[in-house]
């Protein structure tokens, strides 16, 4: 009997792990896409986006609704962003009815926006004083690919940070890559896309 009883402990620790809701803000073309991937897989999903269209979408499909990032912040430990830039991610994430407002210690705050990297290491210090870990997670590919979860996540942040984001970031993409320190995924993210704008120079030089 003993060694049933340790076979459901660990069955139920296992299952409130996996029920542990996720927050995501920022239901733009991305964002919807992956936000959604995320429900598909069976997990509880609060949105929040100042766009009601996209909210109403999804909370067709199952998702819950939050009134302000610092409602989702109050209700999940796990939290992702993805918005259009830098301005954007200060105000959602430090402004008035902001996640820092309500965070909770312990919890994981990933930022999948394509921003300045000094606004992610900022904003990942003020986390880390309110006892969260954030990491920052750029993509690789479009809306297609977020649509079909093979988008491509460069994660800057510590090794616990990767290890706990990856997981989620999986349920959305089909590649995960750690590069280094909170901001490092901004540097490497904006290489590529300096890459591709010279490679496609390149071609276009050579067909004229």
């Amino acid at each position: 009997m003993a060694l049933i009883r340790v076979k459901l402990r660990c069955f139920s620790v296992s299952s409130a792990a996996r029920n542990e809701p996720i927050g995501f803000v920022g239901l733009g073309n991305m964002g919807a896409h992956m936000a959604r991937n995320l429900l598909q897989s069976g997990r509880t999903v609060i949105v929040h986006d100042k766009q009601s269209d996209p909210v109403e979408e999804l909370r067709k499909d199952g998702a819950q609704v939050a009134t302000s990032p610092a409602h989702v912040a109050e209700q999940s430990k796990q939290l992702i962003t993805m918005l259009p830039s830098s301005p954007h991610v200060r105000e959602v994430y430090t402004g008035q009815n902001g996640i820092l407002q309500n965070v909770q210690r312990g919890s994981l705050l990933i930022d999948s926006s394509t921003i300045d990297p000094s606004v992610s290491k900022e904003v990942g210090a003020m986390a880390t004083e309110k006892g969260a870990e954030m990491v920052d997670a750029p993509v690789s590919g479009g809306i297609t690919a977020a649509r079909d979860a093979l988008l491509t996540f460069i994660v800057g942040g510590s090794e616990t940070g990767y290890r706990a984001a990856e997981k989620l970031l999986k349920l959305m993409g089909k590649n995960v890559f750690h590069c280094g320190p909170i901001g490092s995924g901004q540097v490497l993210q904006r290489e590529n896309v300096l890459k591709d704008f010279l490679n496609w120079i390149v071609g276009c030089e050579t067909l004229q």
